[in-house]
């Protein structure tokens, strides 16, 4: 078969795909426009480019905290965790990967709502000043704002990344992202479309560029 085998060359005409077919000229931070760009080549769709929302301070915090203050990342599923590449962390920055187990099973069902808003709720000592990345679960993404509303600001994350994936809460859960009302830092998808890969995909963008700018 012949087909392209050498990594950086496929690395490359992937990039200029995306740059030649995705409507990227609003882009003008360099930084976002390389998450923007791995967001799409993460789930093969440049009409995302159109439907990706951020906030104006998403780089400058996001940065900020990952690469200055050492941010943990608080992430909502393992296939997420699975494709963020740690080896690139500038910091000693802590991954905290959800537990799901029978303890947390229990508490979901006594609480009659999902594993992943369980999850969520164990970040609340850990919150402020964090980075949140939640690729899968809609849930995890309510909870999450519910939590920084009950706490009236006080355990703010220093940037969100909100991409859940899905057909019940997921464009809705982003919706209140964009409208939260304690001005958050994010990036997120709006409609249906999302999920993990995406997720890891912008935290990645973000670790690669703090590592070039440290350069």
């Amino acid at each position: 078969m012949n087909y392209l085998r050498d990594p950086d060359a496929i690395y490359q005409q992937s990039w200029k795909t995306v740059e030649k077919e995705a409507d990227l000229s609003s882009i003008n931070d360099v930084g976002l426009r390389e998450v923007v760009i791995r967001m799409i080549h993460a789930c093969g769709m440049v009409e995302i480019a159109d439907d990706i929302r951020y906030s104006d301070d998403f780089m400058i915090s996001a940065c900020e905290a990952i690469h200055h203050q050492g941010a943990s990342i608080l992430c909502d599923g393992m296939m997420t965790v699975a494709g963020i590449l740690q080896r690139h962390f500038p910091k000693n920055n802590r991954m905290i990967a959800p537990e799901f187990g029978q303890q947390t099973a229990a508490d979901a069902k006594r609480a009659r709502t999902t594993q992943s808003a369980i999850v969520a709720e164990s970040w609340r000592p850990i919150l402020k000043g964090s980075m949140v990345v939640i690729g899968n679960s809609p849930t995890a993404l309510f909870r999450l704002l519910e939590i920084i509303d009950e706490e009236e600001g006080r355990a703010k994350p220093a940037a969100i990344i909100g991409v859940p994936v899905g057909f019940v809460g997921a464009a809705e859960s982003k919706q209140k992202l964009i409208n939260n009302r304690h001005k958050i830092p994010f990036i997120t998808v709006i409609g249906r479309r999302g999920g993990s890969a995406m997720a890891a995909a912008a935290t990645n963008g973000l670790l690669l560029h703090t590592l070039d700018k440290a350069r």
